[in-house]
């Protein structure tokens, strides 16, 4: 087993006689240790009889973390690459190939993706996340699971382009501002975290706690005879607005993604 360290490891005993391991939780890992997926009565067959018909991910897979992932018992064929996590392919080869059939197509179950993601399935059981649970999407739409980890702030497999991938379904929110949110240049992340939530839209703090985040500045008296404590952005005194909550849903800033009128985020 190669790698820098483990901070949590669950051992089984697979059907095969072989232990299998399921990360629970790692730090700097170059390789990973899983059980892959069953494929009843099929046998491995080996990364070089995908590529035969797979030509367009030969060329970039080698450089993609799930790569490296590996199945204990490292003679057996199937013991890295495609078939760790799509499953055995030998029935898929003899029926002649074909999207999803005699394999598993992580494209179609996010179960093959969640056996090794673990913290991330924990989080779409919260309350406010994207449909991928319910069928409705798959990780596949936002990451590519054979390319190389080209975004290191999305933390993982790349989210192509990062908030270009967003934009792919929420074309409103990223089209082109007069005034734009200075945010959105960082990143989508930067306000909603992309897996799940407890907060409402997928933020990552509720109400005006996001926006202060950003906009916080110390409470101080405006002249001589106001009462100390109140909270100024850009000069004005915000103290009874964040009571009120959302700094959007206070009727103020509306346009919280940009505005084509006024440079304050208001429509």
């Amino acid at each position: 087993m190669t790698a820098r360290r483990w901070l949590a490891i669950a051992g089984t005993i697979s059907a095969l006689g072989a232990a299998s391991l399921i990360v629970i939780s790692c730090a700097t890992v170059e390789r990973t240790l899983v059980a892959p997926p069953e494929i009843p009565g099929a046998t491995f067959v080996g990364n070089k009889v995908c590529y035969d018909c797979h030509t367009n991910i030969v060329r970039i897979f080698p450089a993609s973390p799930h790569a490296r992932i590996h199945f204990e018992g490292a003679k057996m064929v199937g013991a890295t690459g495609c078939e760790s996590c799509h499953g055995a392919g030998s029935k898929h080869v003899q029926g002649g190939g074909g999207r999803g059939k005699f394999i598993l197509n992580p494209g179609k179950d996010a179960a093959a993706c969640f056996q090794c993601h673990l913290e991330i399935h924990a989080q779409f059981r919260l309350p406010q996340h994207h449909p991928v649970p319910e069928g409705k999407m798959n990780c596949v739409q936002c990451h590519d699971p054979h390319g190389p980890d080209i975004m290191k702030p999305a933390r993982g497999l790349a989210m192509a382009r990062l908030n270009e991938n967003c934009a792919q379904c929420h074309r409103e929110q990223s089209r082109t501002f007069v005034f734009e949110h200075e945010s959105l240049r960082e990143g989508c992340t930067v306000c909603h975290t992309p897996h799940g939530s407890i907060n409402a839209k997928m933020l990552i703090a509720p109400d005006s706690n996001l926006c202060l985040r950003c906009h916080a500045q110390a409470p101080q008296a405006v002249g001589p005879s106001a009462p100390r404590g109140q909270l100024v952005i850009g000069k004005t005194d915000h103290s009874s607005f964040v009571l009120r909550g959302a700094c959007w849903a206070a009727g103020c800033h509306t346009a919280i993604h940009g505005s084509n009128v006024n440079p304050r985020m208001l429509y």
